[in-house]
């Protein structure tokens, strides 16, 4: 591999904005903005809008839309 291409890896934390939620994970990607976390560590802290704490298909509020409906026109529509 060719040296000095590569973006740096480093391990920053995500805040959730909507529900204050904050976890540490690796990113190449970094922030003017820190944070001191648990560890007693500074990181780069990055502000997301969704995270696993506020997606509606990880807590559980996800609507699922009716399906049957278009079952039916499908079937209608090619006699079955």
């Amino acid at each position: 591999m060719k040296a000095e291409i590569h973006p740096k890896y480093q391990k920053v934390v995500f805040k959730d904005t909507s529900t204050g939620f904050m976890f540490l994970s690796g990113s190449t990607r970094g922030s003017e903005d820190t944070v001191e976390w648990e560890d007693g560590n500074t990181y780069p802290l990055i502000n997301v809008e969704i995270s696993s704490d506020s997606h509606p298909f990880y807590t559980g509020k996800q609507k699922f839309a009716d399906a049957g409906g278009r079952v039916d026109r499908f079937k209608k529509k090619y006699n079955l």
